[in-house]
């Protein structure tokens, strides 16, 4: 990050680490496993554990093993009878003896540090051993006068490779020292109802914590410092939420025109949850500010709908919409179930993608220029320099999570000022939904459209193999189609394709030629679209795949969702690929197949799919059991990476930081005012740099 425009008060937390006690230009390298680059880093990696240090007369009531202090007096000198064998210092306490144990000891070392017949305080680890009580390696020898120096409560910090407990406590003690006085960023009024102390008293106090009490995340102190990270993160997703809306948009009114045809050829009426989804897009499109508006739905929630609904609102007002989608195979789908509803309305919707060549692509990007197309629908090859449109008014994003935060900026670039609307099916917790999608505004679909039908959850053990097989043959005979959707294989595509091409084999010789077909990644997408298209047919009767299925994908004929090894995969994902049925008429069925033992986390995953069919309720457990990073996958995310606050138990939090950071920037658009002027020093403590340059674009 740049250094230009850090507060000089902020200069020694961003200096090199090697600035701190005991930190030498080796040991700052080795800090790096812990990212860990630089003192602030170091402030903000806080104790995990403690251990109680309080001085005890003997260790003769203590229950071991158990770390303790205690003052004794040296005996004898036992130095190793031979090479490898430890050395022993014989000790008694007011009540006992007890033996401490040195290994590679050097003994004139240990005579200086433990003279015989004198008395020192020691603390660490006892343990019996062959019926004698022994402490390995003291963590503290010390001379009675010099004893107050170990701490009656003693962090422990995380460590990695060649850092050790001491260099820890050192190095914190010393990046303290640079902790310079702030003026306060919080709200006065969350400040007193909260009860926290001052930024400069917090972080001095999670680093000396007296008890194991003082090191939950409910302590003021600890609370504090989650909520300084959140703050800064929420006033960075609202400062951008801030410059978007301060960009002139395009006010695009809808008449109902068009929208009023398409109501008339549906054969149901939308849901409450859809209608007033449509109603708040409307509202939004019609202002002179830009829309940048996230609609999250289950699956099967019916977000298409009100997608279309908004991207003819867009053609209403004489303007061009966009729907874009992360795969070829899913950009077909909405073609073909927005086509007919597009006709009844009387408008021109096109396909786009990479697969558009020479004279045909040549033919498309003059009528979208001309006007001529209203709606075009494609992957992200709709973001290429040559693609120009009339007036493009409507950017639809599907899955989100598939594209980040700067591709989503990119697409607004394509038109003067073009509103934004992303659909994830991917039901997100509230805290991440949050902190992923501050910037937006939300629109959530629960409520299921009339006509679809629950999905049977059944687990079933991989020894019955044959019995499934047995079953699916029953079915294919009655018409139905299924899905089998192949373990996850390690992290390698190549074990993932082999698995999914040795099912296939299988399934084939039991079933019969023609009957199941096969998709997996590695497929060339000719390849893979054409064995999409036979089983969407029904030429196909079953269809082995790997997750590429997960998303999207419409078959109504298809009732049955047979998931090998589900222990293997998320909750989330589990749910994504059972929404893969239940979309006809038929009753659907998903027989979650898994391998004895399960752990206890497999059983409850499986369990909680066999209860409730709700995406909601599936995503909090999700984001109970897995954590935030591995719900939403790695970096590109674009989840922060929070070192203090914990997304899965303290989302309250980051709703009070986002109305706080947005009721900030509301009295205070530019941070001049004393308080806005004490977030900026907090926005470039937690280096929030995106913050930062929109201030100064700002």
């Amino acid at each position: 990050m740049s250094e230009k425009g850090r507060p000089e008060k902020l200069f020694k937390l961003f200096s090199k680490l090697t600035n701190l006690d005991g930190v030498g230009p080796k040991t700052a390298t080795l800090f790096e496993g812990l990212h860990i680059e630089k003192p602030k880093d170091l402030l903000l990696t806080l104790p995990s554990s403690g251990i109680d240090r309080s001085r005890k007369a003997s260790i003769r009531d203590v229950v071991l093993p158990e770390t303790v202090t205690v003052e004794v007096e040296i005996g004898m000198h036992v130095p190793a009878r031979q090479k490898g064998r430890p050395y022993h210092v014989h000790v008694t306490d007011a009540e006992t003896e007890f033996r401490l144990v040195f290994f590679h000891a050097r003994g004139d070392y240990l005579q200086k540090q433990l003279p015989t017949g004198q008395r020192r305080v020691i603390s660490g680890r006892v343990e019996m051993f062959d019926s004698m009580a022994q402490m390995v390696h003291p963590d503290h020898m010390l001379p009675i006068a010099k004893a107050d120096a170990i701490p009656e409560f003693e962090p422990v910090y995380p460590l990695t490779q060649g850092v050790t407990q001491k260099l820890m406590f050192r190095a914190t003690r010393s990046a303290l020292g640079m902790v310079p006085d702030m003026a306060e960023w919080i709200d006065p009024g969350q400040l007193a109802k909260s009860d926290w102390p001052s930024f400069y008293d917090a972080i001095h106090a999670a680093h000396a914590p007296t008890s194991l009490k003082d090191m939950a995340a409910t302590t003021p102190v600890r609370e504090r410092l989650a909520y300084d990270e959140m703050f800064a993160h929420q006033l960075t997703l609202s400062l951008a939420r801030a410059v978007t809306r301060a960009k002139p948009g395009v006010a695009s009114v809808a008449t109902g025109r068009l929208q009023s045809k398409v109501l008339a050829a549906l054969p149901y009426r939308p849901t409450g949850a859809q209608s007033r989804a449509i109603d708040e897009i409307a509202d939004d499109m019609a202002a002179q500010t830009r829309m940048n508006r996230l609609l999250q739905g289950d699956v099967g929630s019916g977000k298409t709908l009100v997608a279309l609904m908004a991207l003819l609102t867009a053609v209403e007002a004489g303007g061009q919409g966009v729907l874009m989608a992360p795969t070829e195979i899913l950009a077909r789908q909405h073609v073909e179930s927005l086509a007919p509803l597009a006709q009844s309305a009387g408008i021109v919707l096109e396909l786009l993608t990479g697969r558009d060549k020479g004279a045909d692509r040549a033919a498309k990007l003059a009528a979208l220029a001309q006007g001529d197309i209203q709606v075009l629908v494609g992957t992200h090859a709709v973001f290429q320099k040559d693609v120009a449109f009339k007036d493009l008014r409507l950017a639809v994003v599907d899955e989100q999570h598939r594209f980040g935060v700067s591709q989503r900026m990119e697409l607004g670039a394509k038109g003067k000022a073009v509103d934004v609307l992303v659909m994830t099916a991917t039901p997100i917790p509230r805290s991440l939904a949050l902190a992923q999608f501050g910037d937006m505004d939300v629109s959530v679909l629960d409520e299921k459209p009339p006509g679809r039908k629950p999905v049977t959850t059944a687990t079933v053990s991989t020894s019955r193999m044959d019995e499934v097989v047995g079953k699916l043959r029953g079915a294919i005979a009655e018409g139905r189609q299924a899905y089998w959707v192949c373990p996850l294989v390690e992290e390698s595509e190549v074990s993932d394709k082999t698995a999914a091409e040795e099912r296939f084999k299988r399934l084939r010789a039991s079933l019969g030629e023609g009957v199941v077909g096969l998709v997996h990644g590695q497929m060339p997408p000719v390849e893979k679209d054409a064995a999409m298209a036979k089983f969407v047919a029904g030429e196909t009767k079953v269809l082995v795949a790997t997750t590429v299925i997960e998303v999207g994908v419409n078959v109504p004929n298809a009732t049955i969702m047979v998931i090998e090894r589900a222990e293997g995969f998320g909750l989330a994902q589990l749910h994504q690929l059972r929404g893969r049925v239940g979309r006809g008429d038929g009753a659907s069925t998903c027989l979650l197949m898994f391998q004895d033992p399960l752990s206890e986390t497999a059983k409850r995953r499986l369990n909680i799919l066999r209860e409730t069919e709700d995406g909601f309720v599936i995503s909090e457990e999700d984001l109970a059991m897995r954590g935030a990073g591995d719900l939403i996958g790695t970096a590109q995310s674009g989840l922060p990476r929070f070192r203090i606050a914990d997304l899965e138990r303290q989302s309250a939090l980051m709703e009070v930081a986002q109305s706080d950071a947005r009721a900030l920037l509301t009295m205070d658009p530019s941070l001049t005012s004393d308080r806005g002027q004490a977030a900026r020093v907090l926005l470039w403590l937690m280096e929030q740099d995106r913050a930062i340059r929109l201030i100064s674009v700002g």
